[in-house]
């Protein structure tokens, strides 16, 4: 079966959060078959910096990437979610 991995940047509400803090709570929200493979900080400008997670999902998920978007919103510390990438792995 396909796994299918997302990039996906995750903006915190506030340039004091803790991004490692921040992405086990997204860890910890995520449903059954969802796993983070690997992440990066990114800076964005005065300060603000983006955690961007890879994470790999089943494929056959209905709605595609909409409910990890909206899981990943859910957790506290997060501000804004977009989806960079999705790629198909077999």
């Amino acid at each position: 079966m396909a796994k299918v991995l997302v990039l996906l940047k995750v903006l915190p509400e506030d340039i004091n959060i803790d991004l490692e803090e921040l992405k086990e709570k997204i860890r910890k929200a995520l449903p059954e078959g969802y796993e983070i493979k690997g992440y990066d900080i990114e800076p964005i400008a005065f300060g603000l910096k983006a955690l961007r997670l890879y994470i790999f999902m089943p494929e056959e998920t209905e709605g595609g990437t909409e409910p990890l978007e909206n899981t990943v919103m859910n957790v506290e510390g997060v501000s804004q979610v977009e989806v960079e990438a999705v790629h198909r792995i077999t």
